[in-house]
């Protein structure tokens, strides 16, 4: 199963970490990948200093903007859920 968090910590949070997540919410529930994709959201993840939010997709770090939400989700996480 893949794991994405999203930071929800005070500094993510002014860069609307909540947009992340809600684009990343209406995505998994359009795709019904709620089997295949474990969702969170997790306290600061020590990247403050990066510009957009930042997300792990199993382990690894990502710096996403709200704009570039559904972008980073089709680029992303997609393809990983493809080889799963």
């Amino acid at each position: 199963m893949l794991d994405l968090q999203v930071c929800i910590g005070s500094a993510c949070h002014t860069k609307a970490s909540y947009n992340v997540i809600q684009t990343f919410q209406q995505l998994i529930e359009e795709q019904s990948l709620h089997d295949r994709l474990t969702f969170r959201g997790g306290l600061c993840m020590k990247q403050c200093g990066h510009a957009g939010v930042t997300v792990t997709l199993d382990g690894v770090g990502h710096h996403v903007t709200p704009d570039e939400a559904e972008a980073f989700f089709t680029a992303e996480v997609l393809p990983k859920l493809q080889t799963q």
